[in-house]
């Protein structure tokens, strides 16, 4: 009988699994409990502002070989836009000054020693921090290992590191502070050029994944919730949907890629993060003025950054559990207050929806990055995928796509 990988999980761990097996001529079946696949990447039709819009703005940098490689394999490469140059513009709301923050084309980090290519007001010495943050350290709050003060850290290292890590970066895990900046502004311009998903997330990511699966012999089933794993001895036997059960041949395995906390309900004995951080994403459907950045940074704002798109302005806001006591309407007031301060746009909100993500990221603080699984269970037919497992990054698409192809390797593996 034919190996078969039953994949719990159709979002971008989950796709990355199938993906990684199918490419070795293994047959899946992916199981989503929703009606489609992408789970907070994805993009819908909402009909409130007429748009179709992504529950989140997410983007890659141009280090981020294994999106990029998933991006290449499922022949979605053309999908994503990356910019020419690492240059970041950003605009402070309470200075009303706009600079750029370029860290060029190449590895070495001469952008430090240029005044036009570095933060205002700020000296190349004040970014020594980072040669400190280098230094392996036990795992600890970033404020211990570096100072999370003065204008280098809230112009530069801050927001980047904010959009990352989605928490607080003072009180963030200082290892995964050190990855995000070793596979980033570490390895110079060449390794940070942003890349954007203009035509939507699902288009890029997530129909295309679905078109290479099916192309070969992948199977999907939507509306399917796991229950709980019907274990015998050392293997998952078979897989509890509720109202039907779906036996596991002994050459076939289980790849679990869902929340943390739906993995815990599967898997009660699972030690996994139970603290999360909130995004909130804002979509506002108005054709902005030609000539605008892709992306812009903003310092002393309600959001943190803001996307020009050919038919919306998007914005977020990253570790927003302080909005969330907020309703929508006052969240996309307040954001389209700023976006009128930066951008010549009518004084009337256009159509808009606003996108709250209670659970969006694990809490990338040291505690809860101490409780991320490895892909290894107790059973050795069943693999854990997902952005939240240990996979030494933060919660982002990158660490989803490496854990879901860790999660093939090791299924090809076992």
């Amino acid at each position: 009988m034919a190996r078969t990988v039953h994949i719990i999980g159709g979002g971008l761990a989950g796709l990355a699994a199938a993906v990684g097996l199918a490419a070795r001529s293994i047959a899946t079946v992916v199981y989503e409990a929703t009606d489609q696949a992408g789970g907070r990447c994805r993009s819908y039709d909402d009909a409130a502002s007429g748009m179709r819009i992504d529950n989140g703005t997410h983007i890659l940098l141009s280090s981020n070989t294994a999106a990029l490689g998933f991006l290449t394999r499922i022949g979605a490469a053309a999908l994503v836009t990356g910019a020419a140059k690492a240059r970041f513009p950003f605009f402070d709301l309470a200075t009303k000054q706009r600079w750029t923050l370029d860290l060029g084309v190449g590895r070495l980090p001469l952008w430090m020693f240029d005044r036009r290519r570095r933060a205002p007001h700020t000296r190349a010495r004040d970014y020594v921090a980072l040669v400190r943050l280098m230094w392996p350290t036990p795992d600890q709050p970033l404020e211990k290992v570096m100072s999370c003060s003065g204008p280098a850290y809230e112009q530069v290292m801050r927001p980047l590191l904010l959009a990352a890590l989605n928490t607080d970066p003072g009180a963030a895990s200082s290892d995964l502070a050190r990855a995000v900046v070793r596979e980033s502004i570490a390895q110079g311009g060449a390794a940070c050029r942003p890349y954007l998903a203009p035509q939507g997330l699902s288009a890029a990511f997530v129909e295309p994944a679905i078109a290479y699966l099916k192309s070969h012999g992948g199977a999907f089933r939507f509306g399917h919730q796991l229950r709980r794993c019907i274990v015998a001895a050392d293997a998952v036997t078979a897989l509890d949907f509720g109202e039907a059960s779906i036996a596991i041949g002994p050459d076939d395995a289980v790849v679990l890629a869902v929340p943390p906390y739906a993995a815990r309900s599967i898997i009660p004995q699972l030690q996994a993060p139970d603290e999360f951080r909130a995004i909130v994403n804002a979509h506002f459907r108005i054709v902005p003025s030609p000539g605008l950045e892709p992306m812009l940074g903003i310092l002393n704002g309600t959001a943190e950054w803001i996307f020009f798109f050919e038919d919306r302005i998007s914005a977020t806001i990253s570790g927003a559990d302080r909005f969330m006591h907020h309703t929508k309407d006052e969240l996309a007031k307040m954001i389209w207050r700023d976006v009128q301060r930066i951008v010549n746009v009518p004084a009337e909100m256009p159509p808009w929806q606003v996108v709250r993500e209670r659970r969006a990221t694990f809490a990338a603080t040291p505690s809860q990055n101490a409780k991320r699984p490895g892909v290894r269970t107790a059973w050795r037919n069943l693999a854990l995928a997902g952005d939240w497992t240990d996979t030494g990054l933060p919660a982002t698409i990158e660490s989803a796509v490496r854990s879901g192809t860790r999660a093939a390797d090791f299924v090809m593996q076992s």
